[in-house]
């Protein structure tokens, strides 16, 4: 996702009617949301503010996100192993997953403020490729044994340390991956936000430094999920 193939805007706050068509994008029913425009515009007014100071609003489906939705279908196989592989580096399958031994053994004592970092630079070691590098095609969402054995880009990192944290005793309710928009570099980027206490911290593959969401004022939430959960954000919104 970190390239300029995204065809987002340059940063400031977006017309009213951008937002809209945004939203609208996101939330169009489908057959067996049963969820109207009304249920949506109810929705908004009782949206509350979220991570990167923007609205947001829980989605009625993940399935409309269907890159994700493959990353957790083949997880449902996938995750037995890695747990498999946490136990014993004999039991990583294929051998190139034999890192997730290494992180999820070394980290598994730290505090979740240490874990966050420990996870967030082992990973960030692993050199960015494009999904056209790693597949050929323009946009793919790839597993933590994908990543370990091909590497990926930006929203490959988010996932893999969102499963890593998951392992080491995360709760999946407090963890995101946000497809972001980067107002500075103007391009489409993924990071994994994760909530401690009464903040939300950031874990890019752009940095080892662990830091909250207030801290990226440059960072634009276009829509971000976890295992059960998707959610919109919207706003700031201008009138002209």
């Amino acid at each position: 996702m970190h390239t300029q193939r995204r065809g987002r805007g340059p940063g400031g706050s977006r017309p009213f009617w951008a937002v809209l068509a945004a939203v609208l994008a996101l939330t169009t029913p489908r057959p067996g949301w049963g969820q109207s425009l009304g249920d949506i515009a109810r929705q908004a007014q009782t949206a509350r503010p979220g991570i990167f100071g923007k609205t947001e609003m829980r989605a009625p489906s993940i399935g409309s996100v269907p890159k994700w939705q493959g990353v957790l279908d083949k997880m449902k196989t996938q995750k037995d192993m890695l747990k498999r592989c946490t136990a014993s580096a004999t039991a990583c399958d294929p051998a190139a997953s034999k890192p997730w031994n290494q992180i999820t053994t070394e980290a598994a004592g730290l505090d979740p403020i240490a874990k966050l970092k420990a996870v967030n630079a082992f990973f960030n070691k692993w050199p960015y490729k494009t999904d056209l590098e790693n597949y050929g095609i323009d946009d793919y969402w790839a597993t933590p044994v994908e990543f370990m054995s091909r590497s990926g880009d930006c929203e490959d990192y988010a996932i893999t340390k969102f499963y890593a944290l998951l392992q080491l005793g995360f709760s999946n309710d407090d963890m995101r991956i946000v497809a972001i928009t980067d107002h500075i570099r103007n391009i489409g980027h993924a990071v994994l936000v994760v909530r401690i206490g009464t903040d939300s911290v950031v874990l890019d593959n752009l940095s080892n430094l662990v830091m909250s969401h207030s801290r990226y004022p440059q960072y634009d939430p276009q829509f971000s999920v976890n295992e059960t959960t998707r959610w919109m954000h919207i706003g700031p919104i201008a009138t002209k």
